[in-house]
Parts: structure tokens; C-alpha cells; sequence
């Protein structure tokens, strides 16, 4: 697990919260991107791709109207945009 998704974690068995989920879907967005740079036509992982975004999107719409101050560490740790 990486050093952001420690971070977050509610206690040390913790893999299912939200938080660390979407750390977790993260990291597998840049991997999958970085794996469409070189495989344009793998249309199966962009498709996986696309659904995970997704998914991301709606935990991360979940912690905003939750709790606040989570979500903007969160999408600051992560570097994501607001």
C-alpha cells in the first residue's frame, strides 16, 4: 500500500474506506494511463479505465458533501483537480 493511502487509513487493517479507496483507484488511473500511451488500441482497459474514473468520481462526490475537510486533503495529497 502506498505511503498516501497509509496516510488515511482509519486504522491499521483499514483497506475499504473511502479514502483509501480512492487512493487506491488513483494510482490504478495512472497505471492504466500510462499503459494507453503505449497500447492506443487496447479498448477493453480504456473502457475499465473510463468506469474507474467514474467510480473515483463518485467517491469523491460522496466526501465532499460529507466530510469536507477529508475531501480537500485528499484531492490535495492527491493532486487532483477540484
Amino acid at each position: 500500500m502506498s505511503k498516501i493511502a497509509e496516510k488515511f487509513k482509519l486504522n491499521p487493517n483499514d483497506t475499504g474506506s473511502v479514502e483509501v479507496q480512492v487512493v487506491n483507484m488513483t494510482e490504478r488511473i495512472n497505471h492504466l494511463t500510462e499503459h494507453l500511451k503505449n497500447n492506443k488500441k487496447d479498448y477493453s482497459t480504456q473502457r475499465g479505465l473510463m468506469r474507474l474514473v467514474g467510480m473515483r468520481r463518485s467517491f469523491l462526490d460522496y466526501l465532499k458533501d460529507n466530510k469536507r475537510q477529508v475531501y480537500e486533503k485528499l484531492i490535495q495529497e492527491l493532486d487532483l483537480r477540484k
